[in-house]
């Protein structure tokens, strides 16, 4: 089982940029995906969260109406779709599998992760 996130980088304010997650050892039906962040000196961070098994998926208010996920089950990925960047965007983007989605509240117990990519946005 692996998760490999790419496409980070470093953007103006305003631009955008889509991340991907390449995932091996499931599809992703089998599992809940996804995407946490974390800056200097915070918390961790659910993004997005999403069970497309069961149809259920949270975003964060900060990202709300900004960032989508997305997927290409035959290349068996991932996407983060993030517009209209703000410098609060910087952070290391990691994405995760196999914890659960409430869609009210957030996304809990992911307990297999890749390595992070870095956002970098600035002012």
């Amino acid at each position: 089982v692996q998760l490999q996130a790419s496409g980070g980088g470093l953007v103006q304010t305003g631009g955008s940029l889509r991340l991907s997650c390449a995932v091996s050892g499931f599809t992703l039906d089998d599992k809940a995906i996804g995407w946490f962040r974390q800056a200097p000196g915070k918390e961790r961070e659910g993004v997005v969260c999403i069970t497309w098994r069961h149809s259920k998926v949270h975003y964060a208010d900060s990202v709300k109406g900004r960032f989508t996920i997305a997927r290409d089950s035959a290349k068996n990925t991932v996407y983060l779709q993030m517009n209209s960047l703000k410098p609060e965007d910087t952070a290391d983007y990691r994405c995760a599998a196999g914890g659960l989605v409430d869609p009210g509240y957030g996304c809990f117990d992911f307990d297999i992760w890749g390595h992070g990519t870095l956002v970098t946005v600035s002012s």
